[in-house]
């Protein structure tokens, strides 16, 4: 009975210790700023899903736009593909935008104009500008590389990792610097706040609503807030879907002019 016992309380003590292992928190800021990574922008092989955007200015004036997104993953964390089809109003209707996801080069990003018939490449100068008048910007839709920034830990507390950023170029930033609030438990990051140089939040993006969609933790809704001009943009995610089998063509410059109806639809 007492080598039973002791044998009980040696297991127990071993599985506690295994779950204080799993329990305890990162101290490598670099790995936890790419497990963010992954976990906002590659969940599954491919994704898709719809997007109601509600754009307001400084006055309360509202636009609205909806659009679908095809996403595609090369590798985990790797060379990745977006495309971005908008259905809504009818003065953006087949504008398209297009991304090419680089890891040692600058991303190549496109832009359709069904209007003017044109197709125009989106400079690395570009991707922090305002996308299709929202208050997102082109970058982020696609994400920003991890390694175009440096990054310290600031605080670890119960549920959150607090991590601070400072860009390797500056020429290629608005911004000074920008904080990061990562859930321990999913790692999506809850909050960014954009500052400048003297230290004042003038930017922040927000997800407002996080729910399991196949296994994957999935942002459904987001803010970006601009605090200078008092404007703000929502996105609202439904119809998300993974590992759909999306095929690398998709992603041609053929599919600009040419959209991808079948993908683009819901699936049954």
């Amino acid at each position: 009975m007492q080598s039973l016992l002791r044998n009980m309380a040696t297991a127990t003590l071993t599985a506690l210790m295994s779950m204080s292992v799993l329990a305890a928190d990162l101290t490598d800021v670099d790995a936890i700023v790419e497990r963010a990574n992954l976990a906002s922008y590659y969940p599954g092989n491919d994704g898709r899903s719809e997007v109601r955007m509600t754009i307001t200015d400084g006055q309360g004036r509202e636009q609205q736009r909806q659009f679908t997104i095809l996403r595609l993953n090369e590798e985990p964390g790797g060379r990745q593909h977006f495309y971005v089809a908008f259905s809504r109003p009818a003065d953006v209707r087949d504008t398209v935008f297009m991304v090419t996801k680089n890891v040692a080069r600058d991303d190549d990003r496109w832009l359709y104009l069904p209007s003017l018939d044109l197709v125009r490449r989106i400079s690395a100068g570009d991707k922090r500008t305002s996308f299709v008048g929202s208050h997102f910007f082109y970058e982020d839709v696609s994400g920003r590389h991890p390694g175009e920034d440096t990054h310290v830990l600031l605080e670890t507390t119960d549920t959150h990792y607090l991590i601070e950023s400072h860009p390797k170029d500056t020429s290629t930033a608005d911004f000074h610097h920008y904080r990061v609030n990562i859930n321990k438990q999913h790692f999506l990051p809850e909050k960014i706040e954009y500052m400048d140089a003297s230290g004042a939040v003038y930017r922040t993006v927000e997800a407002l609503d996080i729910q399991d969609v196949e296994g994957f933790p999935t942002v459904m809704r987001s803010r970006v807030q601009d605090l200078r001009s008092g404007g703000q943009t929502v996105m609202e995610f439904g119809f998300v879907a993974y590992n759909l089998g999306l095929p690398v063509e998709v992603f041609s410059e053929r599919s600009l002019r040419r959209q991808p109806r079948d993908w683009l639809r819901r699936p049954q």
